[in-house]
């Protein structure tokens, strides 16, 4: 698949870490650029835009948190955050800030070049299927192919994880999804922590609902997961 030569920026302090995930991506064929603490990786991304970060949460100086929170006022670039093995807020803050995936230290580099590859497919435009071109849902307008979203006149800024969840639910009109099928759909994982699903419903929800603590696009069904309801 076409993820040779995509650029990856490693912000990392540990050294050791850095060097074995910098060898296990490029053995599998990435670029990969690697600084050591938050205003640098802000820096990198800012003058050479990667195709994707791994981002460290425990960091010198800034930390992963409000560096992803930067990455996220000025670009779409897709980030997985390390986090401390457990540590269950730190996941479920990075996802809110708008990180694509997380994965637990201690990992395996393995897994790790597998979610990138995942995160990469999953982002690449357009694995969406071709018709509709446009999907409507009252004053929401979804180009597919643009890859654009807009409520009325005003432009709907999503991640690209984000947009793949709202036009998969949008083209299952009615369906009900298990959290769990959503996170193989959109995620293209067979195994993983449906809370990330959760997450990134409630921030879907919060740019294209009237009333997120309301919602009526996308539903709540008790016991199962979430329906599209337009």
């Amino acid at each position: 698949m076409g993820c040779v030569h995509a650029r990856v920026l490693l912000v990392e302090d540990d050294a050791t870490v850095a060097d074995v995930v910098r060898r296990y991506l490029e053995r599998d064929g990435f670029a990969v650029r690697w600084v050591a603490d938050g205003q640098a990786g802000i820096n990198a991304a800012e003058s050479d835009p990667p195709d994707l970060v791994v981002l460290d949460v425990m960091l010198p100086g800034i930390d992963g948190f409000e560096v992803c929170r930067r990455l996220r006022a000025t670009t779409p670039v897709p980030v997985i955050m390390l986090t401390a093995r457990g540590e269950e807020t730190d996941r479920i803050v990075g996802l809110e800030l708008g990180a694509d995936d997380y994965i637990s230290k201690p990992f395996s580099p393995r897994e790790l070049v597998a979610r990138v590859h995942a995160v990469l497919r999953r982002t690449a435009a357009p694995p969406i299927s071709s018709p509709p071109r446009v999907l409507r849902s009252g004053d929401l307008v979804v180009d597919v192919a643009a890859r654009t979203v807009n409520r009325g006149e005003a432009t709907v800024s999503l991640t690209a994880r984000e947009f793949e969840l709202l036009v998969h639910l949008m083209q299952h009109p009615g369906r009900a999804f298990r959290r769990e099928e959503l996170l193989e759909s959109v995620w293209g994982y067979r195994y993983g922590d449906a809370a990330t699903v959760t997450v990134h419903v409630r921030r879907l929800r919060e740019k294209i609902e009237t009333s997120p603590s309301a919602p009526t696009r996308v539903s709540t069904v008790w016991g199962v997961g979430y329906r599209w309801d337009g």
